[in-house]
């Protein structure tokens, strides 16, 4: 049979208060007393050896403990709440860093695919061109407010987010032409990871195929990512480009002086002069071994 351990006597704030229990105990029936007595009798020896451990874990069980009891809580919730205390003490003391990180990046990862795709009816060549424009995005896209072409693979976006504003940073890590471009981006409300790439249909008919990872951080990028708000708003832009193209880029498609160059890797393997004097070389070349029709034909 257990012996009852009697409760600690001194002049710490838990001792105390469990000197004022036994007060109130002694006025109440002799059943009642020896119940309640039984009850903070082990709520002290628990409190004490939470105490005694010397740790974190122990002190903050303690306190709670006494915490508890000081507002007025029966002894055995007072217990409870401070085995729940130390053993969240020692879980983080246990788990440290690791746990957090653990936590944080559970909370970062969460990633909403987006796959979207439009046909448009021009070259290749047109549909590229003018998309790698990238700072004109603004006079024809609604939610994008400004682009700052730092360099040829670094880019400083500003988009609208509800009534909110968001700015974030991308660099392409890859860019051929006629082709693909692929990049990543960081911003401190989320950020936006992508491929977008231009498939001839027909020599007229252009298909754009973007595929995105979305990384919402802010309270209402995720929001916003419950209602898959994120996608419906690329199908949009994706609609304006179209629109752009066929009503401006369509008229003039020579005024678009689209980015030739080329990017492996986050880095320039060939600007845009190079790649444009490297064109002309081989329009030349593929001029100069054509046959010559005036020479077939005496007519001429």
């Amino acid at each position: 049979m257990n012996q009852r351990s009697d409760p600690p006597t001194g002049d710490s704030p838990t001792e105390k208060l469990l000197d004022g229990l036994h007060n109130l105990i002694s006025a109440a029936g002799e059943r009642t007393a020896s119940i309640l007595n039984d009850r903070i009798g082990t709520v002290a020896n628990r409190l004490t050896d939470y105490a005694g451990a010397g740790d974190g874990a122990g002190k903050t069980a303690a306190a709670t403990g006494a915490q508890k009891l000081k507002e007025g809580g029966s002894p055995v919730n007072a217990a409870l709440n401070a085995g729940l205390a130390g053993g969240r003490e020692q879980l983080h003391r246990t788990f440290g860093r690791d746990h957090q990180d653990h936590q944080k990046k559970h909370r970062t990862t969460r990633v909403t695919d987006i796959i979207e795709s439009i046909d448009v009816g021009v070259p290749v060549r047109v549909a590229y061109d003018q998309w790698t424009q990238f700072e004109d995005f603004p006079s024809f896209m609604k939610k994008v407010e400004g682009v700052e072409q730092e360099s040829d693979e670094r880019l400083t976006w500003q988009a609208k987010v509800f009534w909110s504003r968001r700015k974030w940073d991308s660099t392409i890590l890859e860019q051929v032409p006629d082709e693909r471009i692929v990049w990543r981006s960081h911003g401190d409300k989320g950020s936006v990871d992508g491929t977008v790439s231009f498939h001839e249909v027909t020599p007229d008919l252009t298909r754009i195929l973007v595929v995105l990872e979305y990384h919402p951080r802010g309270l209402l990028e995720r929001t916003g990512n419950l209602w898959r708000a994120q996608g419906r708003r690329v199908r949009l832009e994706l609609k304006r480009f179209v629109r752009h193209v066929m009503t401006e880029t369509l008229l003039r498609p020579d005024q678009v002086q689209g980015w030739r160059g080329e990017i492996r890797n986050s880095q320039v393997v060939q600007d845009d002069d190079a790649a444009r004097r490297q064109e002309r070389a081989e329009a030349e070349c593929a001029d100069a071994s054509a046959p010559d029709q005036s020479a077939d034909n005496p007519s001429q």
